[in-house]
């Protein structure tokens, strides 16, 4: 119980200092002084923390335990003070972050904790990263460059605390259909407007052939449009932008080639950095969440998965319908339940 008292108390710590994606120094500081205080060695760069378990042994596999600590900014619609930590009698505690990701961040630190002192098959390291929320570049991925090799990740995230094996990836293109502009009173131009219709029509209705038993179809969606000046003008530019959700059967440069051939409108992806991510249900760590009752499944929604080039499970307290929710919450059981679970499922394992 000790251990879930402090996981709460340094929850409630982070909920009460505003950590924006991009702007988490006050809360990284708390966190910092505090692991500091209970006796650790803590590295940082930018606002990352990670802790490395003693006894660190290059001929061992390095197992990562890694949650954000960053956050959205406050929906609308909040009831309470997003930022004063509020518990109530039936074991509820509310806060911005509670449940996506802090939740996550204080049961791993607890479970690494707990295994770190007992000698493990894998070296061991926690990792506190930021940026998740806006998958920037000095988050996660600045800091992976300045660890070991890792064999395995733990991503922290609302799950249930059930395992999920697969993470769809994310690209989004920019496109552009060119026309001509003339008067729209006369029969002169060629309207952009229509020629982007064929090609959302296609984003819309394509299905690539490669569905995962976990994570479904590629998903494409077009989400902005902007063309025009004025009523009388046939527009001579047609921008729309596609929102793409990738299976692990395609990576994210293949799919852009792919599309490229297909559409005739021009198209420029952001990135290529977002990933899909899959783990073989052979993995040990899955058949060992298996044999405790778990259920692995493919999680729709992004996270520092994709920036992982290695296996790695998303599974962390708390439930993703809650996040980024007005009045967002956890339960005190259900970090309990993490803390254990964690253990449980770490300890002396394999990898």
């Amino acid at each position: 119980m000790e251990r879930y008292y402090e996981a709460i108390d340094l929850l409630k710590g982070m909920i009460s200092r505003p950590s924006f994606s991009r702007d988490e120094t006050a809360v990284a500081d708390f966190l910092q002084a505090e692991w500091q205080k209970a006796g650790h060695k803590v590295f940082r760069k930018g606002n990352n923390l990670w802790i490395i378990a003693p006894n660190f042994d290059f001929g061992k596999p390095t197992l990562l335990l890694n949650s954000h600590i960053d956050t959205v900014k406050p929906a609308s619609g909040w009831t309470k003070d997003p930022f004063l930590p509020e518990e109530t009698d039936d074991d509820t505690l509310y806060g911005l972050g509670s449940n996506d990701a802090g939740a996550s961040v204080v049961s791993l630190y607890e479970a690494f904790c707990v295994l770190s002192p007992k000698g493990q098959p894998y070296n061991l390291i926690f990792l506190a990263s930021c940026e998740e929320e806006v998958s920037g570049k000095n988050g996660i991925e600045s800091v992976l460059p300045e660890l070991p090799p890792i064999a395995f990740a733990i991503v922290g995230e609302p799950t249930g605390m059930q395992p999920a094996v697969a993470e769809k990836g994310l690209m989004v293109l920019d496109c552009t259909s060119i026309g001509k502009a003339g008067h729209a009173a006369r029969d002169e131009g060629i309207n952009a407007i229509t020629l982007a219709m064929k090609d959302i029509e296609w984003f819309s209705t394509y299905q690539f052939p490669e569905k995962s038993d976990f994570l479904g179809p590629v998903k494409m969606t077009v989400t902005i449009i902007h063309a025009g000046t004025q009523h009388n003008v046939v527009p001579d530019k047609c921008e729309f932008t596609v929102d793409i959700r990738t299976n692990e059967f395609y990576t994210n440069e293949q799919l852009f080639e792919l599309i490229k051939e297909k559409v005739h409108c021009e198209i420029k992806a952001r990135s290529f950095r977002l990933s899909s991510t899959r783990t073989d249900l052979d993995h040990p760590f899955v058949g060992r969440a298996i044999l405790m009752g778990k259920e692995p499944f493919g999680s729709p929604t992004l996270s520092d998965q994709a920036l992982m080039r290695f296996p790695s499970v998303k599974i962390g307290p708390g439930n993703s319908a809650r996040s980024h929710s007005a009045d967002e919450f956890i339960r005190g059981m259900e970090i309990r339940e993490a803390i254990d679970t964690y253990v449980r499922l770490l300890d002396g394992l394999n990898i």
